[in-house]
């Protein structure tokens, strides 16, 4: 298919594999099985920090302050950790560890819970990758690579990674801010 000028604006055709995996249906299932791999990955890691006395108890935030010691190391040592975020770290997050604690336990809980019930999936999503980076900036690998990469595809795949979820119904409902359309009037396909 050609590109078509509409107005002042040329409209590229989508390929036929990112139209299957972004905007078809018949795609969902792929996307469930991420989203629940993804969602309970948030879900047990936030289910811990929100029972721990050192994320949200009598001594919220001193888990927080340890991690951003070590970060704060790491990035004295020339390693892993860029020196802006060493800055944002020690005169942002490490003066309010308490707060971003809280931040952080129910944060990873609640984007888990979204994740898992495709409920604002994209929203979800989007703001477990921010958590990612954030990890990722402090020097951590451990599954944060993974789960970034995971998380950026479910943001790509909003229309349809909820399919099988809430989104079905909610999006619907909700709309879309930029255009005031209704996923019934947008272009979920069944087709390839």
């Amino acid at each position: 298919m050609k590109n078509k000028q509409q107005g002042n604006d040329w409209v590229i055709p989508e390929n036929p594999v990112s139209h299957f995996l972004f905007s078809s249906t018949r795609a969902s299932w792929i996307w469930l099985i991420i989203r629940l791999y993804v969602g309970y990955a948030w879900v047990t890691a936030g289910w811990k920090k929100v029972n721990s006395d050192a994320w949200t108890g009598e001594k919220a935030g001193s888990a927080l302050q340890g991690f951003i010691k070590g970060a704060l190391a790491k990035a004295e040592g020339g390693k892993d950790v860029t020196g802006w975020y060493a800055s944002f770290l020690e005169n942002a997050v490490l003066p309010n560890a308490k707060v971003f604690g809280y931040l952080v336990a129910f944060g990873e809980l609640l984007v888990g819970i979204g994740l898992i019930l495709g409920l604002l999936t994209g929203i979800a999503a989007f703001f477990g990758g921010i958590m990612n980076v954030s990890f990722l900036f402090a020097g951590t690998l451990s599954t944060n690579p993974i789960l970034f990469i995971l998380a950026t595809w479910l943001v790509l795949a909003w229309k349809n990674a909820g399919w099988y979820g809430l989104d079905r119904w909610a999006l619907p409902y909700l709309g879309t801010p930029w255009g005031k359309t209704t996923a019934k009037n947008s272009q979920h396909t069944t087709d390839i």
